[in-house]
């Protein structure tokens, strides 16, 4: 059975109501992982994990537990690279699917943005979370769980 992983932290509001129906919907073990408490819902299907506080505790916990075909909902690309890399699933926050075909685009594009903040530049961060990615969240999310629940 696939287990459904969410790295808690930075989860959007938005997006709660919508895993936690699909949760309910297909009875989706589901385990939330942060370093603080969040609350995604109430669900017989969802356990809350707590790890010490740093920068890639709850990644490493996520990466640690991960099974092969699991999904993970992340915004975090090298915790996505590395869940990519032990044959499970994740999509971010705003629907896009990391696959074995696009992580290495994902990550190389996060290093060079970051590499131009180190350097002092300023860039723009990205877009405000809106209801449009909510949406699209939703219809991915639904889309993958239907091919692979």
């Amino acid at each position: 059975m696939m287990i459904l992983y969410i790295d808690g932290d930075a989860f959007p509001n938005l997006l709660k109501p919508i895993v936690i129906r699909a949760i309910e919907r297909l009875k989706l073990e589901t385990i939330v992982i942060a370093n603080k408490k969040i609350n995604i819902g109430k669900s017989q299907y969802v356990k809350y994990m707590i790890v010490e506080a740093g920068a890639d505790e709850a990644d490493n916990k996520i990466v640690e537990l991960l099974k092969e075909n699991d999904l993970v909902i992340t915004a975090d690309i090298p915790l996505a690279d590395r869940v990519i890399s032990k044959k499970a699933h994740a999509i971010d926050h705003r629907g896009a699917m990391y696959t074995e075909d696009n992580i290495k685009q994902y990550l190389a594009y996060r290093n060079l943005m970051q590499e131009i903040r180190d350097s002092g530049e300023m860039t723009k961060g990205p877009a405000a979370f809106s209801a449009k990615d909510s949406q699209q969240f939703a219809n991915s999310l639904n889309s993958f769980l239907q091919k692979y629940k």
